[in-house]
């Protein structure tokens, strides 16, 4: 039987499900507009989620091509919630009509948290399909463990490949597949092939030209957000350097490490990244809140969930109306997660104060994409960019937009360090596997 915590009495109690964008962001603004009440304790805000930080997603290809720092990328939730309590665990069901979240910590029993409103914004998790071998072979892009994880396997990869006289065994070693030609699987891609042909150098037996790198994509374009034509730049771009892309084409098994495409295709390689797309949480529909076909919850303008007081949500797992696109739903982007989340925080404080809350506007200004250094696509506003000017778009933007001015000095001297050091290409293997020397020393 799970243990139930209380509100305490002349307390209000807000429950935030997720520390992601809107979940962090939401925490920042009610930490500003309710500073009064949560000095004197008549609110009390709870964050839950499995990490104790945020992670900036957008940076990850950096952080996985070395030219970030890992921790520079990731926020940690209780230094900047300073008036907030942050749990570890996971909100796995929620029963809004009695107004109680069942939360399973990362470790001891489960336990039943009471609230008067809740924010719902666990953020989003891989869609997957159910290919033979994927889950065994694949690895995600969304988190910062595995960028570390990814850049380790790609500079393994080429150690590995150095000592290998087998030709066969030695292509398998240096093929790298991705699923996926959306923005987290192009920016991966570019900026881990980029990587990989600057780490060839330094190998004496390996060139850029033994590097094997595949995008597979099922429609027939990639980066859509970006239009027609740049998209078709960036294939173009990504061809010249030798990158096999595959459109129209389907992964239909990877037993084995063994690929199989839907054009007859096969060969074999030892990575495989999948970024084939992300569907809302699971949770949402553990719920007894309104969710739409897509598992989201369908949300008003204001950002409460329809037909319910004291539940709010945006994001990813949230279906909220474009008011600058009738008939249409704000995408699932950072650019809305982050602004839907401030203008949340501040709906909550109005209500909290007897007013009533504002609806969310903001019309999509535009979308960019890197390709490696010194290289991307961007739209905004209308105005198209390619190669350096877009690149450069790319960092201004997202450094401005990285939470904390902690953090953007933290970014802004690792991209000025670089401009003077050459690039780490070294793999730190042992992360995968910690214990691995000192239990063979156990035997």
């Amino acid at each position: 039987m799970a243990q139930t915590l209380p509100v305490t009495s002349a307390r209000t109690r807000i429950l935030i499900v997720g520390g992601g964008y809107v979940g962090m962001y939401t925490a920042l603004r009610l930490q500003k507009k309710l500073k009064r009440e949560l000095r004197r304790r008549t609110v009390e805000v709870i964050v839950v989620d499995p990490r104790s930080y945020m992670t900036y997603q957008p940076f990850l290809p950096e952080a996985a091509a070395g030219s970030l720092e890992p921790r520079h990328v990731v926020v940690p939730l209780r230094r900047v919630l300073s008036r907030c309590e942050v749990l570890n665990g996971r909100v796995t069901k929620v029963d809004h009509g009695r107004r109680i979240a069942r939360v399973t910590p990362n470790r001891g029993e489960e336990f039943d948290l009471t609230y008067e409103h809740i924010v719902l914004a666990p953020g989003s998790i891989a869609r997957t399909l159910p290919i033979p071998g994927l889950r065994e072979m694949g690895i995600g892009f969304k988190q910062v463990e595995e960028a570390i994880t990814l850049r380790n396997q790609v500079l393994e990869k080429l150690d590995i490949a150095s000592s290998i006289t087998d030709r066969e065994l030695q292509r398998r070693v240096l093929t790298f597949t991705f699923v996926g030609g959306g923005y987290a699987g192009i920016e991966a891609l570019g900026e881990l092939e980029d990587m990989a042909r600057y780490a060839t150098r330094y190998y004496e037996d390996i060139s850029a030209a033994d590097l094997h790198f595949v995008l597979v994509e099922a429609t027939g374009r990639i980066l859509p957000e970006v239009g027609d034509d740049l998209g078709r730049y960036t294939v173009e771009e990504l061809r010249k350097r030798n990158i096999d892309v595959r459109l129209n084409t389907r992964l239909e098994s990877c037993v084995g490490g063994r690929i199989v495409l839907s054009d007859g295709d096969e060969f074999d390689a030892e990575t495989l990244v999948w970024t084939a797309g992300v569907k809302a949480s699971p949770v949402l529909s553990n719920t007894d809140l309104p969710v739409d076909d897509k598992g989201r919850l369908r949300c008003r303008t204001d950002l409460r969930v329809e037909g319910e007081d004291g539940a709010w949500a945006a994001g990813d797992g949230a279906a909220v109306p474009d008011l600058t696109s009738p008939g249409q739903m704000c995408s699932p982007s950072a650019q809305h997660a982050v602004r839907q989340a401030k203008q949340l925080g501040t709906n909550m404080a109005l209500v909290l104060h007897g007013r009533t809350p504002s609806a969310y506007i903001h019309k999509h200004v535009g979308s960019v994409a890197s390709l490696g250094l010194h290289k991307g696509v961007a739209q905004v506003y209308g105005i198209k960019l390619r190669g350096f000017p877009a690149w450069f778009m790319h960092r201004t933007y997202h450094m401005s937009r990285v939470p904390t001015f902690n953090r953007k000095v933290r970014v802004i001297l690792d991209w000025t360090l670089a401009l003077f050091f050459k690039r780490e290409v070294v793999s730190l293997g042992s992360l995968q596997d910690p214990r691995a020397e000192f239990s063979e020393a156990s035997r």
